[in-house]
């Protein structure tokens, strides 16, 4: 279900002149790093065929990766500043939009993009759309996907009104191809912006918990995914992942069931994951669940239904009893690298 809202930023434009190129910031959280570029296509999606400048602001040094493809690359030297301060970021954000005047800024997110985006909209009083997964471009308008009550349908919004855009992105929802960027092998310009001393933050950090799960399973290049036809056996799905060097994950069923921990859901509710290989054993496929799987390169799912949802959108069906599925390839892995081993 796709319902459609109307949002109107309040902020009024200090520009006179309505021709010149657009500007966007990228805010890149050292939590997801590797989702830089994943924005930078959020914000060829947002202005299409139209040039626009790039404006990417990091707290560590990104080095050479990301020269070329922004116009200015923006390292904020931390000073007194605690790094994970979200009022502090929102302070730095703030006065480089005094400096810049962007036209929409763009952040991941993430634990701390969270914290910061609301903050920010609040300061510019300007729009804000939060957890988006989608851009699209129609004739006249721009809408911005999102979920909405707890990833049950998808919320389209358009904006009306003056500059800034605040959209927070969520991780691996967008796949950028250096090629689609307008003006490819851009000049960066490198600077550095010395963030001013702040009040000691209010929020101290009491205890530390360590997770059993060290990696994010957006992460990892292959993924085995569980849903209701493999609730029985989800703890057999733990070793094949091992034995394929990747992870398990799990649909929203195996989740409110209790079965599998949220941290792995995939879906409009959970994680978007762009693996190499998914492996979706015993998943139905609801829209929400497929919505996580966009960026996915290749799909193999089990299931003793052929109709499932998820068969359309696989690469490979197979269509049987997912724990004799389980079994059978085990063995074969089993025998496989044994066959290597002695050779």
């Amino acid at each position: 279900m796709m319902r459609r809202a109307s949002q109107r930023c309040l902020i009024s434009s200090k520009r006179k002149d309505f021709f010149k190129m657009k500007r966007t910031c990228i805010f890149q959280d050292t939590e997801r790093m590797g989702n830089t570029t994943g924005l930078l296509e959020a914000a060829r999606r947002l202005y299409g065929e139209e040039a626009f400048d790039t404006c990417g602001v990091f707290l560590d040094d990104p080095g050479d990766h990301f020269h070329g493809i922004f116009s200015h690359v923006v390292r904020v030297t931390e000073g007194l500043m605690d790094r994970w301060d979200a009022r502090a970021m929102t302070g730095v954000l703030e006065k480089l939009h005094q400096q810049h005047d962007f036209d929409s800024i763009l952040i991941p997110a993430t634990t701390l993009g969270k914290m910061i985006a609301p903050r920010l909209a609040r300061r510019l009083q300007a729009g804000l759309v939060s957890g988006v997964t989608d851009i699209l471009r129609q004739k006249d308008s721009i809408e911005i996907i999102r979920p909405a009550c707890s990833g049950r349908i998808l919320e389209g919004i358009r904006f009306s009104g003056p500059a800034p855009v605040i959209l927070s992105i969520r991780p691996n929802a967008f796949d950028y191809t250096p090629d689609a960027s307008p003006g490819g092998g851009l000049q960066t310009n490198v600077s550095e912006y010395s963030a001013p001393a702040t009040a000691r933050s209010a929020v101290k950090q009491l205890h530390v918990e360590k997770i059993k799960q060290t990696r994010d399973i957006r992460d990892y290049e292959v993924l085995v995914s569980g849903g209701g036809g493999v609730k029985e056996r989800f703890s057999d799905l733990y070793p094949l992942a091992a034995a394929l060097n990747g992870t398990v994950s799990a649909s929203r069923k195996l989740v409110d069931q209790g079965i599998a921990p949220r941290a792995i859901q995939v879906g409009q509710s959970g994680k978007t994951v762009s693996p190499k290989l998914y492996m979706a054993l015993g998943i139905h496929g609801s829209m929400q669940h497929l919505a996580g799987l966009r960026q996915v390169d290749t799909i193999i799912s089990v299931n003793t239904a052929s109709h499932a949802p998820i068969c359309s959108l696989s690469d490979i069906v197979v269509q049987g009893d997912t724990g004799e599925f389980i079994d059978r390839l085990m063995e074969k892995i089993m025998i496989h690298k044994l066959n290597n081993k002695d050779s």
